[in-house]
């Protein structure tokens, strides 16, 4: 039998807060409950945004709340010569092309379209400039998900997001592209994450069937929210963990997914409540439901 695998792959643009911490924690009980692997990968390709020290933030920050990862923590800094191998492959397909749209022309064709429609298709508008690498996305008029908490999910990726960046004008590489080759090359089989990336997921679809690439699972958690509706990270309570409060946190963390510990194990060791708590997962307990608020 094929050894399950999940992830937890953090930007280091900053220090772990608890909208993160939530998916990490959901991500790591789904992989323990099904005796499976749980890595975990740092989403570094735009190195422009990288905190210096926040990888090492971030990492402690797992540590302290009994998060252990297996393997090595792969950064995608490191992977460019891999990358370039998979673009090789799309650009022979013919499904990848170079684009001299700038931001602002992409802006303004999306504003007409809806999307971007492909302008660059048949050559650069100005092959003197800088050039992304985009994928063609006809030819897949619907692609659907059946996620293990939101059902199904289906979206026209042609009509409504158009063909999309792999490899940024700058040269950094696009999220999209990194994380679908990550995921195939690691063998991730469940991927566990926050609901702010389910619209990104039909893209992906398409890439690992361009490719031929196998699909994982999905399951995405609800997002963290505060009392206004605005989404953890971004919100003026985004304050980061810390390691010396981790087991009142993990607590918090745990009745945030609906698997709050007994009473005599709130606040208890990290470990001792990870324990409890990869033995009680049911993550269907957490069906449909698309936001958390963070009480006060």
């Amino acid at each position: 039998m094929r050894t399950r695998r999940g992830r937890f792959a953090p930007s280091p643009t900053g220090r772990l807060h608890l909208g993160s911490l939530l998916t990490a924690v959901g991500s790591y009980l789904d992989a323990r409950a099904q005796g499976g692997q749980w890595l975990v990968r740092l989403e570094d390709v735009d190195l422009g945004r990288v905190v210096p020290g926040a990888a090492d933030d971030i990492l402690r920050a797992l540590e302290a709340h009994g998060l252990d990862w297996d393997g090595p923590v792969l950064a995608q800094s490191t992977r460019g010569e891999l990358y370039e191998r998979y673009l090789a492959r799309l650009v022979a397909a013919d499904r990848a092309y170079p684009c001299s749209c700038s931001r602002a022309e992409v802006a303004s064709l999306a504003a007409r379209d809806g999307h971007y429609p492909g302008t660059c298709r048949r050559g650069p508008r100005d092959p003197s400039a800088p050039l992304a690498m985009r994928l063609r996305t006809d030819g897949y008029p619907l692609l659907c998900i059946e996620d293990r908490l939101q059902g199904a999910y289906c979206q026209s990726v042609e009509a409504m997001v158009g063909d999309f960046v792999l490899r940024r004008r700058d040269g950094y590489w696009s999220y999209q592209l990194a994380v679908v080759v990550d995921d195939a090359e690691q063998g991730v089989t469940d991927v566990v994450r926050g609901m702010d990336l389910l619209d990104n997921t039909p893209r992906q679809c398409l890439l690992q069937a361009v490719l031929g690439l196998p699909m994982p699972t999905w399951l995405h958690l609800p997002l963290l929210v505060d009392d206004d509706g605005v989404k953890l990270s971004k919100s003026r309570r985004a304050l980061p963990v810390e390691p010396a409060a981790a087991p009142s946190t993990l607590t918090r963390v745990l009745g945030l997914l609906r698997h709050p510990p007994p009473p005599e194990l709130a606040g208890a060791p990290v470990g001792e409540q990870l324990a409890w708590a990869v033995g009680a997962w049911q993550p269907e307990r957490l069906a449909g439901v698309r936001e958390v608020v963070l009480p006060r």
